[in-house]
């Protein structure tokens, strides 16, 4: 309880003002000192008022015995009882009795103070007789002195009293109010002063009102003020050069940035140019060719080609992401069936380094985007497998608690020492390892491979974690959102046949390499070719078929600043004349800019970026030629 007071006491007490405390410091000596002279004092004055009545009853009560002698020994009844009446008409006296030695009453007289006396002091006197000595008591007078004047005085007094003190403490609370003012002016004044600085005032100055302490506090406040906005000035100074510094900086670093990102998008298409045509003409060379010599040259051919097609990915991917060309796709899929991918692309080369590559199938869905996803995979597991020359790969997802799936993927390779772990997901950073036969060679990468993962993983809301251990392998794990599985309708049906032959393609493109190797590589395949460079050539072969092409392929970017997107907006204007039905279409470029790719998603049209195998074109002229079957039907 004590406690419980004391802080509300505290609480109270923080919550009042400088003022107020002074007012209160100054005017609680008065209260105390009043309140203990009215306790002292009315007491004291009961005490003495009570005393001079006392006196004063034993006073009268003397002489009544005195003059009461000579007629209480004659027993004269008349006198004694004037004797009563005129001593009970003295003032205060309440009562007189007269009373003989058996205590027979002889006079019993009431006075004017004793009618409605309801506090009295008695006053009893032996009457003896005075002329004979040594005689027995003649009797006894009694004096009743009525107090209420007295009471009625001292009720007065402590009115008096307390109107004083009401007075007084009323004075002094003004003069303390005042004080209290005239004190605090001063600070109250530096505490605005300190306000205004927090507000950012550029100049505050205190006026000095006199040679105190305060006069002390408030020159070293006008010091200090006159301190600090000249370091503020100093400071603002540095500030405005160093934002003009450092936007300098950022202008020259988003400059840079820009030149990075058209650099890599010029290079992963210019270069990728003469990359598709060599893809097409080594794959068209091995069509027809028997010889094992020269299957075993074009072999090396291809694995040189293979080799600046994984590093010119490698660009790729990073310039698109830089120009944020990658639009997410979210769906819900199996996740199995993206393993099986990733099981398809590694499992040859795998056997080829002797390793084992195991993807544990498994029956969660996941909610990603499945091409991203399937990048990270391909990623994650071909840089396993290039640091791996014993065991093999091992990639399994597990359910979580928390509503994810864990996906790791584990290998038994060098692993990656500690120092190397926090920078090899930064870009160009490789770790120089040969400890494995085959990390170096036709696959040996720019060390760009780890960071567009994590860029990837990034764009699907997670992170790929490390934890490796150098000579015991490396495991690389992220988390997806986990869906609750979902039933995958069987389609019906005979599957699309592989063989594309006899199929009607127009290619468009503005470089007469890729035009011949993959006219080359598609009549090896049994398709009826036609190629055009331009609007013009492209418009004169349709001319040249009775019927629409089963299938249009162009490059996004013509020469002369013309869109393949618009070329096959005119041949589909073209043949919707003769009221003929629309033809498949696809885009193949090497494009990255983020406006053109924008617009191929708009038109939703089939795309593949350049360089493309020959089993990536195979598969894409048999998915546009069945859809444009079912279509027909």
């Amino acid at each position: 309880m004590g406690a419980g007071a004391n802080s509300r006491t505290v609480q109270w007490w923080r919550r009042t003002s400088l003022m107020q405390r002074l007012a209160l410091v100054t005017l609680i000596p008065t209260l105390v000192t009043a309140t203990l002279l009215v306790a002292m004092l009315a007491p004291q004055q009961l005490m003495t008022l009570r005393g001079m009545a006392q006196n004063t009853a034993d006073a009268i009560a003397t002489q009544a015995a005195s003059v009461t002698a000579a007629p209480l020994r004659e027993m004269q009844r008349r006198e004694l009882v004037r004797i009563a009446e005129s001593i009970s008409d003295l003032p205060h006296v309440a009562r007189v009795q007269i009373r003989a030695a058996d205590g027979e009453i002889l006079a019993d007289s009431l006075g004017r103070s004793g009618a409605d006396n309801n506090e009295s002091l008695t006053v009893v006197r032996d009457v003896v007789d005075s002329e004979r000595p040594g005689q027995p008591v003649l009797g006894s007078v009694m004096v009743d002195v009525s107090l209420r004047d007295a009471i009625a005085m001292q009720q007065a007094s402590l009115r008096h009293a307390l109107v004083a003190l009401v007075i007084s403490l009323f004075v002094a609370a003004i003069i303390a109010w005042q004080a209290a003012r005239w004190i605090s002016a001063p600070l109250r004044r530096l505490v605005d002063a300190v306000h205004q600085l927090g507000r950012g005032d550029r100049h505050v100055e205190v006026e000095v009102t006199d040679q105190t302490e305060i006069g002390e506090l408030q020159r070293g406040f006008n010091s200090a003020a006159m301190a600090l906005f000249d370091v503020q000035r100093g400071m603002e100074r540095e500030i405005e050069h160093a934002t003009v510094e450092l936007a300098r900086k950022n202008a020259a670093l988003e400059a840079a940035s820009v030149a990075k990102a058209r650099f890599l998008a010029a290079a992963s298409h210019d270069l990728r140019q003469p990359l598709y045509a060599l893809t097409l003409f080594s794959s068209a060379l091995a069509e027809d060719e028997r010889d094992p010599v020269r299957l075993d040259r074009i072999a090396h051919i291809q694995e040189c080609v293979e080799a600046l097609d994984h590093l010119f990915s490698e660009l790729l991917d990073l310039s698109r992401l830089e120009t944020g060309a990658m639009q997410i796709e979210i769906a819900e899929f199996p996740l199995d069936h993206v393993f099986q991918e990733v099981s398809r692309n590694f499992r040859m080369i795998a056997e080829q380094h002797g390793l084992r590559l195991i993807m544990r199938a498994t029956n969660l869905w996941v909610r990603s985007d499945r091409t991203m996803l399937s990048r990270i995979l391909n990623n994650l597991v071909s840089n396993a497998l290039r640091y791996t020359s014993r065991g093999g790969v091992l990639v399994v997802a597990r359910h979580r608690e928390d509503g994810t799936v864990r996906v790791d993927v584990w290998d038994t390779g060098s692993g990656i020492a500690q120092e190397h772990q926090v920078r090899v997901f930064d870009e160009f950073y490789r770790v120089e390892s040969h400890s494995n036969e085959h990390d170096v060679g036709r696959r040996r990468g720019l060390g760009l491979g780890l960071a567009t993962v994590q860029r990837l993983a990034e764009l699907l809301d997670t992170k790929v974690e490390l934890k490796s251990k150098p000579g015991r392998g490396s495991v690389f794990s992220f988390h997806l959102p986990e869906v609750p599985a979902q039933h995958i309708p069987v389609v019906s049906g005979e599957e699309a046949s592989p063989d594309v032959s006899g199929m009607r393609v127009l290619v468009i493109d503005d470089e007469p390499a890729i035009l011949s190797g993959i006219r080359y590589l598609l009549k090896s395949w049994g398709c009826e070719v036609a190629v055009a460079e331009d609007r013009v050539q492209a418009l004169l072969a349709a001319e040249e078929w009775n019927v629409p092409p089963d299938i249009v392929i162009s490059d996004l970017r013509l020469r002369d600043g013309e869109s393949g997107l618009d070329v096959l907006a005119a041949l589909d204007a073209h043949y919707q004349i003769d009221g003929n039905p629309p033809f498949s279409r696809l885009l193949i470029t090497g494009e990255t800019r983020s406006d053109r790719l924008r617009e191929i998603m708009a038109a939703r049209i089939p795309v593949l970026y350049k360089p493309v195998s020959p089993e990536q074109l195979r598969e894409a002229l048999m998915v546009a030629w069945s859809a444009s079957r079912v279509t027909t039907v």
